[in-house]
C-alpha cells in the first residue's frame, strides 16, 4: 500500500503530526508496534482495574501544553486531580505549595484516553513493528514491518512518499540502521541521545487498608524511588487501594538485565513501606513494567531532527528538548511543518484548530 506519508510511533509527538498533516490532506498512516496508542501516557489494564504505567499527571506548563488541556477538560477527558505536592524529606512527609501554582490534572479513565483523543480518525496499525526503511527508484521509502502481536490484519510492507520517525532515539537508530543515504551526522545525533531507565510497580491491596491523607509523594535523588501515587484516587469507581510507585534512574539501571522484575517491584514496595505506609510491603496484585527509555538525560537541542537525504525524512519524539510532554508535542509540530515544506506545501491549520476538530 501506498501513502503519502508514514508516521512510526503513536506516542504523543506521531500523533500530533500525523493530525496536523491529515487534516491538511495527506494521506498518513501511522504504524505502532503495541496495540494502543499514546506511547509513554500508557494505561495498563489488571484485574478489576486500570492503572497509569507512565505519565502521572499533566500540568499546564509550556507553550501547547495548555491549549490541549483546556480542549481535554471541555471534552471531559481530564479533570483537576491535586493542586498541593508531597515530598519526602529524611522522616517527614512535607506537604509544599506549587509555585507557581500548577494544577495537576489526570484522566479519570486512564492516561491513555488522551491518546485515544489524540488518535481520532488516524489510520494506525497496531502490532507492527518497524524494521527497516529503504529508498526506492520511485523516489518512495519502502517500510518493512514485523507482526508483534495476532490479531491485526494490517499489512506487513508499506511505501510513503514521507517518513516520520516518531520513536526513542535508540529505537529510531535501530529502524534506520542500514538505510541508504543517511548521513553519518545524523546517526550519530540520534546516538547521542541518552535516557534514563524506570522500573514501574503497579500494586493492589485490600479494601480495609486505611488510606493517607496524599495522592502522590516525590522522593529525593538518593533513594531508590521516584514517585509513589495513590492511582486509585484517580478511578471514581475504584473499590480497592491502588498505588503505582515508580523507581529512581539508578536503581532501574542495576535492573537493566533482570529477569525476574517482580523480585525488584517487590523491592520499592519494601523502600515505600518503609517510609510511607507498612503494608504497602503486602499487595495482594502486583506488575512490575520496565522503561528502557523513560526520561531524556541528554536530549537534543532542536525541535526534531531532519536528514539531508532527497527523500523526506524527519524524527521526532520528546528526546528533543527536556519538557517531556510539551517537548513531544512541540517536537510533532516541527515535524509536520518540515514534511509539509518538502512535499505539497499545504496550509497546515493551527494545532488549537487541529484539536478542537478531532
Amino acid at each position: 500500500m501506498t501513502f503519502d506519508i508514514a508516521v512510526i510511533g503513536a506516542g504523543l509527538a506521531g500523533l500530533t503530526s500525523a493530525a496536523q498533516l491529515q487534516q491538511a490532506g495527506y494521506d498518513v498512516v501511522v504504524v505502532e508496534k503495541s496495540r494502543g496508542v499514546g506511547g509513554r501516557v500508557a494505561t495498563r489494564r489488571i484485574p478489576g482495574y486500570r492503572a497509569d504505567l507512565g505519565a502521572r499527571y499533566l500540568e499546564e506548563t509550556g507553550r501547547l501544553l495548555p491549549l490541549l488541556l483546556e480542549i481535554l477538560r471541555d471534552r471531559q477527558v481530564v479533570r483537576l486531580w491535586t493542586d498541593t505536592r508531597h515530598r519526602w524529606d529524611s522522616e517527614l512527609i512535607l506537604e509544599t505549595p506549587l509555585e507557581p501554582p500548577s494544577p495537576r490534572y489526570i484522566a479519570p479513565d486512564g492516561m491513555n484516553a488522551i491518546g485515544k483523543f489524540l488518535g481520532r480518525g488516524m489510520r494506525v496499525w497496531f502490532s507492527r513493528r518497524a524494521v527497516r526503511l529503504a529508498p526506492q527508484a520511485d523516489d518512495t521509502w519502502h517500510l518493512s514491518l514485523e507482526t508483534v502481536a495476532e490479531g491485526s490484519n494490517a499489512a506487513i510492507e508499506l511505501t510513503a512518499k514521507a517518513v516520520i520517525v516518531a520513536t526513542p532515539a535508540p529505537q529510531a537508530v535501530e529502524i534506520l540502521g542500514n538505510t541508504a543515504q543517511i548521513p553519518e551526522e545524523f546517526r550519530q545525533n540520534l546516538t547521542a541521545v541518552e535516557y534514563d531507565p524506570c522500573i514501574t510497580a503497579i500494586a493492589k491491596y485490600p479494601s480495609d487498608r486505611q488510606l493517607p491523607d496524599w495522592v502522590s509523594v516525590d522522593f529525593p535523588p538518593d533513594t531508590d524511588l521516584l514517585w509513589v501515587g495513590l492511582d486509585s484516587s484517580k478511578r471514581p469507581d475504584a473499590q480497592q487501594p491502588v498505588f503505582v510507585v515508580h523507581s529512581s534512574a539508578d536503581f532501574a539501571r542495576s535492573h537493566l538485565d533482570t529477569a525476574n522484575l517482580e523480585s525488584a517491584g517487590r523491592q520499592l514496595l519494601d523502600r515505600a513501606a518503609s517510609y510511607l505506609l507498612p503494608w504497602l510491603s503486602e499487595p495482594k496484585f502486583l506488575q512490575v513494567h520496565r522503561w528502557r527509555y523513560a526520561f531524556t538525560s541528554k536530549s537534543w537541542y532542536r525541535d526534531c531532527l531532519a536528514t539531508a537525504t532527497p527523500l523526506p525524512l524527519v524524527c521526532c519524539g520528546d528526546w528533543c528538548g527536556t519538557q517531556q510532554i510539551e517537548t513531544a508535542l512541540r517536537s510533532g509540530l516541527a515535524a509536520a511543518s518540515i514534511i509539509n515544506s518538502q512535499l505539497q506545501q499545504e496550509v497546515l491549520n493551527p494545532i488549537r484548530q487541529v484539536w478542537r476538530s478531532l
